[in-house]
């Protein structure tokens, strides 16, 4: 009978995996994450403790999978101006966690890295203090680290470096001290990285240099020092390095020649393995010091020797609780998701669309999923006209050829899109969106369609119709199909295929029209603001008429898809800067990108850049003007252009014109003539 106290201690170890699959016990641990995260209790106010479900889209900003677990808290600038509380670790199941743009305080508790499924921790523009937890560095799913705007100090901690799947480390403005922790160099994943504003000193490690899709590189305001890895100069103006008065370097042209101990500093990584030598500063913890004290550690070994065998049976148990566990989940779900048309699992189209979804969370609603099914809160007469836009299953499915790859025009991080057919002649695009990847009320679901339906304008892209199958699990969306392509195939190309200024013109104008009219009260629907315009958004017709893509389509989306899409905009510089400190869109915004957009089309360039704002503000053509115009441009046309890209990029909202005074600017250019 021996066994009966390890059997004791191995079930108090389980118990927590089941209790914590209660409902009951879920709601007690959310009440105690609304009073630390709330004290006053007065904006969390739809957590309440009499819910018989916290699942039940009660919960204001929680989302949960079909087994009632909770995946996703999403309660970004909500005026929060308490903690974040320990027991958040408890939420094992959670994938996103959005507490950005908030007045939290205190520390980043370090129970937060029990959140092993977690792949976005959004933390950024609030009031937190501490150190950055190293625990965070076993989160293996972690894929975006947002710790920006708040008082963090210490050392960045070098387990960072084991987040294999991290693609955006964002630390900047803090209080942050200590060297760049060579680690950071095996982040195989990482696209950006900002450890701008900060009290770091050392040298730049070379391996961080060499990091294969690395884009972003931003060390401004430090103390750093020593050689600049030259392999940085790929990087272009996505590597910011200003401030930093004992960095040198060859080939950066703000940058002193390195003398000869300057050019040796980076021969061991600061404070790597490969060095003794100990700075004069306080040691970060990126240092690798030994401390030799021979009984006391093999004493200390010998206890770990115990501590591991003990820890290893319990795991061993929970391991195989955990896996049967996990076995029966997964088969749930592929049953539950499978459950309708056998016809799909020999359809690859489908699982191209699932991949396809979104890589943050994984929710799952109801089994009865169909939002487009009778409903109470809809009157008779928009359901009328909902049913008009409505396609069924064989229509998209005739129209894509079964959605074959050959009709494939793309993919993004939640969404694929095919080119099709339908039985009436016309060419259609049709975008296929996992259910996972829309909003969880279907209520706020169809009230999205709604208003997608009412945009009816000659420079937006047009809604042909729609269809929701509730056993693919899919939303499909039908619009007309655009020839000519995205604005984005017209940029950085050669003399041979550049726009000419006429059609630049053109374009501009058009889509100003598009934006105006969403921000304008359309058929009793509030202001419309895009949140999300691009040259990749903006589609060319065949008589180059420009018209905006994805006009409404974040009223359909989860929360986090929404931010998902924002990296690239944010990547390209359509992000107006108050949303760092604000987390919200405006018309302004909106405003923001379309003037980057002028920009693009004046320089016929991609990417912006400090030369071609300059050029603008001085009238200075060859830095903001195509050079494949020859000269063909009226110079008259392009300062005014170039004034207005300027005041509709300008720092402040404040500064910058709403689209109706852009309208009136862009009426005093003629549409032809050069």
């Amino acid at each position: 009978m021996a066994f009966l106290p390890l059997f004791t201690v191995l079930l108090t170890l389980l118990l927590p995996f089941h209790s914590l699959s209660q409902p009951s016990t879920t709601l007690s641990l959310l009440m105690a994450i609304k009073s630390s995260l709330d004290p006053r209790g007065v904006i969390l106010s739809s957590w309440s403790p009499n819910a018989t479900d916290p699942c039940s889209a009660s919960f204001e900003g929680l989302a949960c999978n079909e087994h009632s677990q909770v995946v996703n808290i999403t309660l970004q600038g909500r005026g929060l101006s308490g903690k974040i509380p320990p027991q958040i670790g408890h939420l094992k199941s959670l994938v996103g966690l959005y507490l950005h743009f908030n007045k939290l305080h205190g520390v980043v508790p370090s129970e937060i890295a029990n959140l092993t499924n977690l792949s976005d921790l959004y933390l950024n523009v609030n009031n937190l203090s501490g150190d950055i937890p190293p625990q965070i560095g076993d989160m293996s799913n972690l894929q975006v680290l947002q710790l920006c705007y708040n008082n963090l100090s210490g050392n960045i901690p070098t387990r960072l470096g084991s987040l294999k799947k991290l693609s955006v480390l964002a630390l900047q403005s803090n209080q942050l001290g200590g060297a760049i922790p060579a680690s950071l160099g095996d982040l195989m994943m990482l696209n950006r990285l900002d450890l701008s504003f900060n009290r770091l000193f050392g040298s730049i490690p070379v391996k961080l240099a060499v990091l294969p899709l690395l884009k972003v590189l931003d060390i401004r305001n430090n103390t750093l020092s020593g050689n600049v890895p030259l392999a940085l100069k790929r990087l272009d103006e996505g590597f910011q390095y200003a401030n930093n008065a004992e960095l040198c370097g060859l080939s950066f042209s703000s940058l002193g020649i390195c003398s000869a101990s300057d050019r040796n500093s980076n021969g061991p990584e600061p404070f790597g393995a490969s060095t003794s030598r100990l700075p004069s500063k306080d040691i970060p913890e990126s240092a690798n010091v030994e401390h030799n004290g021979g009984n006391q550690s093999r004493r200390s070994q010998s206890a770990a020797v115990v501590v591991v065998v003990g820890l290893v049976v319990a795991l061993a148990v929970a391991g195989l609780f955990s896996f049967s566990w996990y076995r029966r989940q997964k088969q749930r779900i592929g049953s539950a998701f499978d459950s309708v048309d056998g016809r799909l699992s020999t359809d690859g189209a489908k699982e191209a669309c699932r991949r396809s979804a979104s890589p943050l969370i994984s929710l799952e609603y109801s089994n009865g999923w169909d939002p487009l099914a009778k409903r109470q809160d809809v009157s008779s007469f928009s359901q009328e006209v909902l049913e008009s836009y409505m396609f069924n299953l064989d229509e998209v499915e005739s129209a894509t050829q079964y959605f074959s790859e050959m009709n494939l025009l793309g993919k993004s991080s939640f969404s694929a899109v095919y080119k099709g057919t339908l039985r009436d002649g016309s060419t259609v695009a049709i975008k296929c969106i996992s259910k996972i990847s829309c909003k969880s009320d279907e209520a706020e679901f169809l009230k999205g369609l709604k208003l997608l339906t009412s945009l009816k304008h000659e420079n937006l892209l047009r809604l042909r119709g729609f269809c929701c199958s509730k056993g693919r699990g899919e939303c499909f969306l039908v619009y007309d199909f655009v020839s000519n392509g995205s604005l984005l195939h017209h940029l950085d190309v050669s003399a041979g295929k550049a726009l000419d200024w006429p059609t630049r013109k053109y374009i501009i104008k058009g889509i100003a029209k598009g934006i105006e009219y969403l921000h304008k009260s359309q058929n009793s629907n509030p202001t419309l603001v895009h949140s999300n315009i691009s040259a990749e958004k903006v589609l060319i017709d065949h008589h180059y008429n420009p018209l905006l893509s994805d006009s409404g389509l974040h009223k359909l989306l989860a929360d986090d898809i929404v931010f998902s899409t924002l990296k690239g905009s944010a990547a390209m510089g359509y992000l107006a800067p108050e949303y760092t400190t604000t987390g919200r869109f405006t018309e302004k915004s909106d405003v923001y990108a379309f003037g980057m957009i002028i920009f693009q089309i004046l320089s016929g360039k991609s990417r912006i850049t400090q030369l071609n704002c300059h050029g603008a503000e001085i009238s200075r053509f060859e830095d903001f003007i195509d050079a494949n115009l020859a000269g063909k441009f009226k110079e008259s046309e392009a300062t005014r252009l170039g004034e207005l890209a300027l005041l509709c990029t300008h720092e402040s909202p404040d500064h910058r014109p709403d689209i109706g005074a852009v309208m009136q600017e862009l009426h005093h250019i003629p549409s032809t003539s050069c």
